[in-house]
């Protein structure tokens, strides 16, 4: 940002369209970008303006305004302002305010989750592939990004059954005597125990690579001239293995689907919009072959128009990833060049934005919209059916109106141990995944298998934090209902807790299993009030049923997750100057944790990367805890 940058900050009795008024005598027609904040000091909008100045102006005049703007102007009571050297760095610096402050009139994409890439690693003699997420510091040759894990694991699949590359760490790699199960169905090629050489894998390496480049065709048309040759020098088993491999890429060619011949880079982004709800479909072109697509359901900022919402939606996704080289809308945005150029500083070249209206570009378009506009009628029906199963649990549990969050808990441990706590969210959208919450179970006092400490724990967090940050209770992440897996024990238990941290009034329904434990008997229990049942039928019980197992299936999958982390760790975890790749040296040198610990001072310092001192801290590290 420019060194240039300043605030002005002015706030004071006047609302409405004289608040906005009484700002422009200290504007200037400098570009920057300006936030509007209610009587609470909330901010209501963020915004970017080329000329602030004018763009001001427009807020102040009484009339010309669609019902959003006009109920947004109204209800403003102060301004903000930030002035930057250019105007591109205004489109930046709003669309990072809007991901941060989350103002209720702008449109904002809610699901901002990385993608993964496919990483051939560059660090072994016999390269490794496989799927990557996150930060690219590992050496070696990414590609992608693909729309899901599910796209990566079949595109690693097909380049298994066409290159026969090993997909096994590199520990499993150096520590194996004979082929694996992937040799056997013919998905790797065993340079684990030397079936093939290191200049023979190579060739395989950069045919994968090539593929991936979107050379598939070069690549067909080798392995076509080896095939034959082969067959000519009567080698006959080489030229049956080619052919094989020849078929698997003829296959994997035929399945990718959408598979554009002039487009080879390029980001398809279509929008639809439905009764003040949009669906944005993204299908992701590399190397002239389709990587999938994910749809995204931003929210509207209460009513956006196209423009802006895609618009908003382009500089959001992008603010943490790199754009390709052509990134095709659907609809016309009304600061394309800002966009443009904003998208090329990111990538560090150019990168292209338009809006096909002819050939395959505009072909492809068509199908990322009929996509998109599926996908948006089929989450409206959903959320339809949602709003009545909200509906039937106010009137079930007596609410009085249908809670906007539902909050599920439960616990899973075995006999006390890798104890967790789970916190599942729904509302009028469903699950709400991004806030799903685990809780690892800290009490030092509590009796292994203590149900109700664990619970007490789990709550005392959650609501502490909540009182914390959002005492007033306008973030939208109160619960409006608590559900509890048990009986009559476990809601007096959250009821004392609730009470005790001056929080009781939030419905807490606890869910039994009732009868025989039987899955469609459940009794429900709430402070003074008879235990209940709902008749068999009754679609809020399967509702309940749903959100029930749906918080026992995520407690059980993160208390998984922690026993097999407790499980596969090891001495060598808590050395000190020994991160993965020492720790690796040190295992593939002596076997085991185990040999670690009782090697000698002479033997560690044989180990290649561990320095002298580093063995005699390792060497120290054991003995002194002997």
């Amino acid at each position: 940002m420019s060194d240039e940058t300043n605030i002005k900050e002015q706030s004071g009795p006047l609302s409405g369209h004289a608040c906005i008024l009484s700002y422009l005598k200290t504007l200037d027609n400098s570009p920057g970008v300006y936030r509007m904040l209610d009587s609470q000091g909330r901010v209501l909008y963020v915004g970017k303006a080329r000329n602030l100045k004018k763009r001001v102006s427009n807020y102040a005049s009484p009339t010309g305004h669609s019902a959003r703007i006009a109920r947004m102007i109204s209800q403003t009571t102060s301004m903000m302002f930030l002035t930057t050297k250019t105007e591109t760095e205004a489109l930046l610096l709003e669309q990072n305010l809007i991901k941060q402050l989350k103002p209720y009139f702008n449109v904002l994409l809610r699901d901002d989750k990385s993608f993964p890439n496919i990483l051939v690693a560059k660090d072994h003699r016999f390269p490794q592939i496989k799927k990557h997420r996150g930060r690219k510091a590992e050496k070696g040759d990414y590609y992608g990004p693909f729309a899901s894990a599910g796209a990566v694991n079949r595109t690693l699949n097909q380049l298994q059954r066409v290159f026969l590359l090993r997909n096994c760490s590199d520990t499993t790699f150096e520590n194996r005597t004979r082929p694996c199960l992937l040799y056997q169905i013919k998905r790797c090629s065993g340079p684990c125990v030397g079936y093939v050489s290191e200049k023979d894998y190579a060739i395989l390496v950069s045919d994968a690579e090539r593929f991936l480049a979107g050379k598939s065709t070069r690549v067909q048309e080798d392995l076509a001239r080896e095939m034959e040759a082969a067959s000519e020098a009567l080698e006959f088993e080489r030229a049956a293995a080619l052919r094989d491999r020849i078929r698997a890429l003829t296959q994997v060619q035929s399945t990718q689907g959408i598979n554009p011949r002039g487009v080879a880079e390029a980001d398809i982004i279509a929008l639809h919009l439905d009764g003040g709800q949009a669906c944005v479909q993204v299908f992701f072109i590399r190397a002239n072959q389709n990587w999938g697509n994910r749809d995204y359901y931003p929210r509207t900022g209460a009513g956006a128009e196209a423009s802006e919402v895609l618009e908003a939606f382009v500089g959001q996704f992008y603010g943490d990833k790199t754009p390709p080289r052509v990134v095709l809308l659907s609809h016309p945005v009304e600061n394309a060049d800002l966009v443009q150029d904003a998208l090329s500083q990111k990538a560090g070249r150019k990168v292209e934005v338009a809006v096909p209206l002819r050939g395959e570009k505009a072909e492809l378009m068509s199908g990322a919209a009929r996509n998109a506009r599926e996908s948006l009628a089929r989450r409206m029906s959903e959320t339809a059916t949602q709003a009545k199963l909200l509906r039937g649990l106010a009137d079930a549990f007596d609410l009085g109106m249908p809670p906007a969050r539902v909050e599920v808990y439960d616990n899973s441990h075995i006999q006390g141990t890798n104890a967790v706590g789970a916190m599942i969210v729904a509302g009028p959208e469903g699950f709400v995944k991004s806030q799903y919450r685990k809780f690892n179970i800290k009490g030092k006092d509590l009796t292994p298998g203590d149900d109700f400490g664990m619970m007490k724990e789990v709550l005392t967090r959650r609501f502490q934090r909540l009182i914390k940050e959002d005492p007033e209770r306008q973030s939208g992440n109160w619960p409006e209902l608590l559900l509890i897996d048990g009986g009559a024990g476990q809601v007096s238990v959250v009821a004392g807790i609730m009470a005790e941290l001056g929080v009781s009034d939030i419905p807490i329904v606890g869910v039994a299993k009732g009868v025989d434990r039987d899955h469609g008997k459940e009794e429900f229990h709430r402070t003074g009030v008879r235990p209940f049942a709902l008749q068999m039928n009754d679609p809020v019980l399967y509702f309940v049923q749903r959100l029930r197992d749906e918080a026992h299936r995520f407690a059980i999958g993160t208390h998984r997750a922690k026993r097999s982390k407790a499980i596969g760790a090891t001495p060598l975890d808590d050395l000190p100057g020994v991160g993965a790749a020492r720790k690796r040296a040190l295992l593939t040198h002596f076997g085991s944790a185990k040999a670690v610990s009782r090697a000698g001072l002479p033997d560690l310092k044989a180990v290649d990367g561990i320095s002298d001192a580093l063995a005699e801290t390792i060497y120290d590290f054991f003995h002194d805890k002997a």
